[in-house]
């Protein structure tokens, strides 16, 4: 298995000591539905096989540290990596140390990486919608302690417009906020409405300061090959993993 089939590398203009990828589907030891590079521990897949392919993502990067995991709730909380390799509650992760990295996973919410343009700190943050629209972005960038105009983001695999279908609700509550965020939902079947989470982010990241975006344009749901997506795949599907470190070495 090819390096370039098991990982998508991030194409954004940061310094090159600041590295980052996000896992695709291919390349590790899972079974069935999880097939086969899940990162997911509580996706119902077996541990040992989680293991096995979170540790083929380390020996592959030559990290000297676990990445510092989360036990994500659809939340706003951004913690600090501890390097203790110690999982933490929050949605949101950031680190200034080098050889740290910080991982967040994803099947269909959007997973957003960031970094300032001196490459000092990094941090990445699962934003489902839920997340999204109470702020998850927002927070993150305050974690980060530098002015939004210095920072930039990346856009991941996340799920596309065309399948991501929801309730009236939600489409409610970011119109609420934003009013402009009503260019991010088409009409669906009955009441219900189509939103665009890369659109919202790119709103919510502006309206933060943040100019810089990168990234977009995928859909976990119709790349089945490449991404995994719990909208297509159901309780059985696997996690896809979105990490972002400063380089030792560099």
């Amino acid at each position: 298995m090819t390096f370039e089939l098991r990982y998508l590398i991030p194409d954004w203009p940061v310094p090159a000591h600041v590295k980052a990828c996000v896992t695709r589907r291919e390349g590790g030891v899972s079974q069935g539905n999880f097939t086969s590079f899940n990162m997911g521990t509580r996706s119902g897949d077996a541990p040992e096989y989680v293991q096995a392919n979170r540790q083929q993502m380390h020996n592959d990067f030559g990290w000297s540290c676990d990445p510092q995991w989360l036990k994500q709730v659809h939340g706003t909380q951004v913690v600090k990596a501890s390097g203790k390799g110690q999982e933490k509650e929050g949605d949101a992760v950031w680190t200034d140390l080098p050889g740290q990295p910080c991982a967040i996973l994803t099947a269909d919410c959007l997973p957003v990486l960031f970094c300032n343009r001196s490459g000092t700190r990094v941090a990445a943050a699962h934003a489902g919608w839920k997340g999204l629209q109470a702020g998850v972005l927002e927070n993150t960038l305050k974690a980060l302690s530098c002015p939004a105009s210095e920072v930039m983001a990346w856009l991941g695999p996340a799920i596309s417009q065309k399948h991501f279908e929801v309730g009236p609700e939600v489409r409610t509550a970011f119109i609420d906020q934003n009013p402009a965020a009503e260019a991010a939902f088409i009409p669906g079947t009955g009441d219900r409405w189509h939103g665009d989470l890369y659109l919202l982010a790119r709103q919510r990241l502006a309206a933060a300061g943040v100019n810089a975006v990168y990234g977009g344009g995928f859909c976990t749901f119709e790349e089945q090959k490449a991404f995994f997506s719990y909208r297509r795949d159901g309780k059985e599907s696997g996690r896809l993993a979105s990490v972002i470190w400063l380089d030792r070495a560099s």
